[in-house]
């Protein structure tokens, strides 16, 4: 990976990242992708290599976070209402990253329950 570059962000497809990349390159950042031919040779690798990742020159770095932030798609619940976070009321939700510090859930992880982060606090509930 260039030196110059920085990870934004990472897609299991390629076709999403060319959308985030297309709004950013049109806002005048400098970016790249990486490992987008060899997962559109074979998508279902896709998660063993650890997905398509979208590059940004280190000096747009600051203003792609803030477009991206503002394009990207938040969490959304069972009725399709916007999802609010407990301590800052932001609708910014993604799905937090997930923490198997059981055995069970190691062996059983469709049985652990979706925790959700604030993009904007960083709070996890």
């Amino acid at each position: 990976m260039n030196d110059n570059y920085t990870l934004l962000a990472v897609f299991d497809y390629s076709t999403e990242a060319h959308v985030t990349k297309s709004k950013l390159d049109s806002e005048g950042c400098k970016t790249m992708l990486m490992d987008e031919k060899t997962i559109d040779t074979d998508p279902l690798i896709s998660n063993a290599i650890g997905g398509v990742k979208l590059l940004v020159h280190k000096n747009d770095f600051e203003k792609a976070v803030v477009i991206y932030n503002n394009i990207r798609t938040y969490q959304k619940d069972k009725d399709g209402n916007q999802i609010n976070c407990v301590k800052c009321k932001s609708n910014r939700i993604l799905i937090a990253p997930i923490q198997r510090k059981n055995i069970f859930y190691m062996l059983f992880p469709f049985f652990e329950k979706t925790r959700y982060i604030c993009n904007d606090c960083k709070t996890i509930f």
